[in-house]
């Protein structure tokens, strides 16, 4: 069976007059049909298609992956005889188009089959994506392999590398062979918990704590999936917004694009990139009947963006960075507090280079920023590479170079050919407090996309090339949230580093008479401090603090202040006595080289509300 598929918007057909070779149609039959957002196809039966029930099965089974992956509402089977000229015989034909028709409402489709051997008038509307307009050739022999099916042929080995370049050999199948690591180490968490599958699926406790300390909360007024910051996770996402610009624009030399977060489902580019995560789109329409969808990732506007520049050599390598609001519709038994959600920010960062060289470069150049970015939030995590195979054979030193910068060893996975558009990616995984697993940042070496967005450069010889890409994110803001909620509780008095931490230091008054004392110390520390002018006791005012895992909290009354030192409760537990200069010395030092920002609330605690009782 030879056939054209078109993915329409309508299609309308009227059986007309019928030839000598017409199928005969019951009287009630009706010769008009009319159809919205339907995949045509047009079928040619020919003399070598006499397994009418093997042709249907592997017809059908193309058919209803394709419906699948252009999201069409229904199927229409059109004998067409313009196909081939070497026809079956019409007993045959409409055999194989029943057997067909069956098999794919056999498959949970919609499905009419318009009459064989009638003259017919039709139109058509074809809605002009990468995927509307197919040709196939049908045989009673397997159909050919879906990239699924394609993607199972590709072999792959793991190892682990450590940065002393040692190669030791890992079984999936066989815990025993991570023995080189500890049972505490991070990456055989990661190796549990995301290659082998040993993960328990507990719920992560990061998600009462977010509550409870007023982060961040559910906002049952949205979609699943979507959630509220209250002014102390507002602070911490920002934070962690300006730190991850700060790698970006300042440390790696982006610069800054913003583009819109929904696109016109109907561009052949848009529904293209959109195929990837079928299922997993939030779609919208318009009063004026166009179909848009929210972006699941900043490569929408940039790559449009790209297509549209002229970027010569001397202009190599760009990078260029996206803070973006991204939207997946996960599955609801996917969402998991902050680590799964279907809205989410991400800081995205692409590099464009001119050759495999300069992109391996820019590849290193990124690593080493985002192993600074996970250092400094101080979590806990494990490093994974997968690369095709010829790339490792002759790039081992770069990873193994990059290993040393972090100091870790890593997983990694070697592919005995391509899978996707890279060549070599990695993760940082973060590891939360019940074992499992999360990718933060990656960056991935993309050899093959460039052209095929219609991305290129001027050379030197005003030739237009393809470009290497470096996609990379630096890890939306909130699974980085996700993960230091996580790391805290690890803990056994849990806390967020200095620099996050959305009240730094607790001044709490022995009495209402030393407010305004503690007033004048707040304003000669530049740091977020607070403090407690509450009715409650001081005892009462400490236990608060330390549920509120601030870093640092200070009495004060007539002794400290006759003393000149201040006794510094640490969150470790540990008492320090500090001058207030000693204290600004030692705050400036847990602040340096960080993002600022003043305190979320009212300084005075009285005065704040109560978001969550």
């Amino acid at each position: 069976m030879r056939a054209l598929l078109i993915h329409a918007d309508k299609f309308e057909y009227k059986s007309k007059t019928p030839t000598k070779y017409a199928e005969e149609l019951p009287e009630d039959h009706d010769k008009k049909h009319k159809s919205k957002d339907s995949l045509v196809v047009f079928s040619t039966i020919e003399s070598r298609d006499g397994d009418a029930e093997a042709i249907a099965s592997s017809a059908a089974a193309d058919i209803i992956e394709v419906v699948k992956k252009v999201e069409a509402e229904s199927v229409v089977l059109y004998p067409y005889a313009h196909l081939s000229s070497d026809l079956a015989g019409p007993d045959v034909a409409v055999k194989v188009l029943k057997a067909t028709e069956e098999a794919i409402r056999a498959g949970g489709l919609e499905v009419h089959r318009a009459p064989f051997g009638w003259y017919k008038s039709f139109e058509i509307s074809c809605k002009g994506h990468p995927m509307s307009e197919l040709s196939r050739d049908y045989t009673s022999e397997r159909k050919p392999a879906s990239r699924e099916e394609a993607l199972e042929s590709i072999t792959s080995v793991h190892y682990i590398l450590t940065p002393e370049g040692e190669e030791v050999r890992v079984d999936l199948g066989d815990v025993s062979t991570l023995s080189p690591l500890d049972d505490g180490h991070p990456l055989r968490k990661f190796i549990i918990s995301e290659e082998i599958g040993g993960s328990e699926g507990k719920e992560p406790p990061s998600i009462k704590a977010m509550q409870r300390l007023e982060l961040v909360d559910y906002e049952q007024a949205s979609d699943r999936g979507h959630f509220r910051l209250y002014p102390k996770g507002h602070l911490m996402f920002k934070l962690l917004e300006s730190w991850a610009e700060r790698i970006a624009v300042d440390r790696i030399g982006a610069i800054q694009i913003d583009t819109p977060v929904m696109y016109d489902w109907s561009q052949p580019d848009i529904r293209s990139q959109g195929m990837s995560f079928h299922e997993r789109h939030y779609k919208l329409r318009t009063e004026e009947n166009r179909e848009f969808v929210l972006r699941f990732a900043g490569d929408f506007g940039l790559f449009r963006m790209m297509k549209d520049a002229t970027v010569s050599y001397r202009s190599l390598p760009l990078r260029i960075y996206e803070f973006s609001k991204s939207f997946r519709l996960e599955q609801r038994g996917e969402l998991t507090g902050l680590k799964r959600l279907r809205a989410f920010h991400m800081p995205d960062v692409h590099c464009f280079v001119k050759d495999l060289e300069s992109g391996w470069a820019e590849y290193m150049h990124l690593y080493r920023h985002y192993s600074d970015l996970a250092d400094a939030t101080g979590v806990e995590y494990a490093v994974a590479f997968r690369i095709v195979e010829e790339f490792y054979d002759k790039y081992k030193q770069n990873i193994i170079e990059l290993l040393k910068y972090s100091g870790r060893p890593a997983l990694v996975e070697v592919l005995s050919e391509m899978k996707h558009y890279w060549a070599v990616k990695h993760e940082f995984n973060g590891i939360d407090s019940t074992g499992g697993a999360l990718q933060l940042s990656t960056v991935q070496l993309d050899v093959a996309d460039a052209e095929r967005y219609g991305i290129v450069y001027v050379d030197e010889d005003g030739g237009r090339k393809g470009c290497i890409i470096c996609h990379s994110s630096v890890g939306s803001i909130e699974r980085w949230m996700y993960v230091l909620l996580e790391e805290a509780l690890k803990q056994e008095k849990p806390s967020f580093p200095f620099w996050l931490s959305p009240t730094q230091v607790r001044l709490i008054p022995v009495g209402e008479s030393f407010l305004k004392d503690c007033e004048e110390l707040a304003g000669a520390i530049d740091a977020r401090v607070d403090i407690d002018d509450t009715d409650d006791s001081v005892g009462k005012k400490i236990r608060n603090a330390e549920r509120e895992w601030i870093n640092m909290i200070i009495v004060v009354g007539e002794k400290e202040l006759a003393s000149g030192q201040l006794p510094v409760r640490l969150r470790s537990g540990e008492m320090k006595a500090m001058t207030l200069d000693q204290l600004r010395g030692e705050t400036e030092q847990l602040l340096e080289g960080y993002p600022r920002a003043p305190l979320p609330l009212p300084r005075l605690l009285s005065k704040r509300p109560i978001f969550r009782g």
